[in-house]
């Protein structure tokens, strides 16, 4: 058996999606980490043209939680966020960028095309390394608390998928062929090397 495989979830704003992933993929028992790779952390606000607007690195996830929770706490239970925030503050202490920290992982999954863009671009931006291999992958999943509870178990298949191949590099289609047989869908994907 290969040697253990480092995970990451990523999804724009590490906070519905990638965090739902995270837990269960390391509640199974594998070595993962979430990231968003957007801009900011952007949330819902009381009305569609005012979001809460947070910066990574400079905001935890219970800060974020005090500031909702004072501003209208019935909103943000009726709306998941509550829920959301106190899921999240269980498993790290606030939103991590991406593009912020070293790549430390031999697999990315990503929920949204243009997040995997932007980890693929990002990647291969960061110039010449030592000539590790990432595995980015993507499995589309609509930004909601149902889709994210249901594809969230996709993501653990996929993760294990890929832990107990022998060789995932010489074993990657024959992985997303049988993932695509078994879930209905196909991942887009890319091997990156930094």
């Amino acid at each position: 058996m290969a040697e253990p495989k480092r995970f990451a979830m990523v999804c724009a704003a590490n906070m519905n999606r990638s965090m739902e992933a995270h837990k269960v993929v390391a509640n199974a028992g594998l070595d993962v980490r979430s990231f968003g790779a957007g801009s900011r952390v952007k949330l819902p606000g009381a009305d569609r043209d005012n979001p809460n607007v947070f910066d990574f690195g400079a905001t935890t996830y219970q800060q974020i939680y005090d500031k909702l929770m004072a501003e209208d706490a019935k909103l943000y239970a009726r709306n998941g966020l509550k829920d959301m925030l106190e899921r999240n503050m269980k498993i790290k202490p606030a939103p991590q960028r991406w593009q912020d920290h070293p790549v430390e992982c031999d697999v990315a999954v990503c929920v949204e095309e243009r997040v995997f863009d932007n980890v693929v671009q990002d990647v291969r931006s960061r110039g010449a390394g030592s000539g590790e291999c990432l595995l980015v992958v993507n499995l589309d999943v609509a930004d909601s608390h149902e889709n994210a509870l249901a594809a969230a178990p996709q993501a653990l298949k996929l993760c294990q998928m890929i832990e107990n191949s022998d060789d995932w590099e010489c074993e990657l289609d024959e992985i997303m062929d049988k993932f695509q047989a078994e879930e209905g869908r196909r991942p887009l994907y890319s091997v990156c090397f930094y």
